[in-house]
């Protein structure tokens, strides 16, 4: 394996454990964490997107956590880019890269070493298509999108604002659909050796229910007042704007709906998305499945870790 870095990844629907399990590891075996979630990129929103807590992060070094301002967009290309410089520095320093979070695409781009385009986006281009969205919804961008590239609109939820936007502004640029860009982009070999893992519950009712638990938890540490800021800056915030977490609560500031409502919208979205999620994670090659919330999961994956390593 000489030839390759090796990396860890660790992934799984929200409220999984993912950062308390990422942590464990890097204490047993040396290592860093390197973020795989698109919205903890973000500083200043850490109850919305959970984001580790010093705390839970216990001395263990992490990257990609809260380091960019929310007005910023922030692509897969970009984080493909960052992660892989992190990956190369922390083994430089001979530490193990762990790569945990819940963005599969994240997750699966970097693992399969896509590369991406480098050309600009046309003058303008994306501003028109932004002006579209705002006056027209997003109902007929996506219906575009289905009758340009139906695969690829296949894999996204119509509310993922950004994507819809990409692929239509990248067909438009270059005559290229996304699903032909995705072929394309994948080299012949995979850049990393990597160990795969993905935490799950026995049952769906467990996670649904740690996921509720979870939104709970969140509106006690003060989740209201953190989707207020967004709600405040929507126009400069755009990817906080369109996330779980966040826009659940507009209409509550609005005046639209009780803030009870928009509370159990979110943890309906919040469930959905981790079904989402599963199903994604569900495609990766190699994934080793592992129950959440088992204590003895660190020591496992470890010990497997120390033996596929060596």
């Amino acid at each position: 394996m000489a030839d390759k870095v090796s990396i860890l990844v660790l992934c799984g629907p929200t409220a999984t454990g993912k950062t308390a399990l990422a942590a464990a590891l890097a204490r047993r075996l040396g290592g860093e964490v390197v973020g795989a979630d698109s919205m903890q990129v973000y500083r200043g929103l850490p109850i919305g997107t959970a984001a580790p807590t010093a705390g839970e992060m216990d001395g263990v070094p992490h990257h990609l956590i809260g380091f960019l301002d929310p007005a910023q967009p922030f692509s897969v290309a970009d984080y493909v880019r960052l992660a892989s410089a992190c990956v190369a520095d922390i083994c430089a320093r001979g530490r193990v890269p762990i790569v945990a979070g819940g963005t599969g695409l994240y997750l699966s781009s970097l693992v399969e070493g896509l590369r991406f385009a480098g050309e600009k986006a046309a003058p303008g281009l994306r501003e028109e298509l932004q002006q579209r969205l705002a006056r027209e919804g997003i109902a007929p961008l996506y219906a575009e999108l289905q009758q340009i590239d139906p695969a690829y609109a296949a894999t996204l939820h119509p509310n993922n604002h950004g994507r819809v936007l990409r692929a239509l502004e990248l067909y438009r640029q270059t005559g290229r659909t996304m699903s032909w860009q995705l072929a394309h982009s994948r080299p012949a070999e995979h850049p990393y050796h990597a160990l795969l893992y993905g935490l799950d519950f026995p049952q769906r009712s467990q996670l649904y229910a740690r996921i509720n638990a979870r939104v709970d938890a969140m509106m006690d540490a003060g989740l209201l007042e953190e989707a207020r800021g967004v709600y405040a800056h929507r126009g400069a915030y755009r990817t906080a704007a369109q996330a779980i977490g966040y826009k659940e609560f507009f209409p509550y500031f609005e005046g639209a709906a009780p803030l009870e409502s928009c509370v159990e919208q979110l943890k309906q979205a919040t469930r959905r998305y981790a079904k989402r999620q599963l199903t994604w994670f569900r495609r990766m090659a190699g994934l080793r499945w592992e129950q959440a919330a088992d204590p003895t999961a660190a020591e496992r994956i470890a010990a497997a870790w120390r033996e596929w390593h060596a």
